[in-house]
């Protein structure tokens, strides 16, 4: 049992000292800042796809209102 618990230690040393010189690493070599791309669109449109879902519901509220409305006619 002592033998797991010695091994066990060893490979958390190792580890430990693995981590340690990853996150060193890692932090002595500045990251190259790139600059921000060009934004994929100017809001326009985004507007433009909202105008067409609403006259999407529009729409399907109008054909969903029409045969109660002309309910009332007898246009045949």
């Amino acid at each position: 049992m002592a033998a797991c618990f010695g091994f066990s230690k060893a490979i958390f040393r190792v580890l430990t000292v693995l981590a340690l010189l990853f996150f060193a690493s890692a932090s002595a070599a500045p990251a190259a800042s790139a600059p921000a791309p060009a934004p994929a669109s100017d809001g326009t449109s985004i507007d433009q796809g909202i105008a067409y879902v609403l006259m999407l519901v529009a729409l399907v509220l109008t054909y969903l209102i029409h045969p109660l409305d002309a309910s009332s006619y007898n246009f045949f």
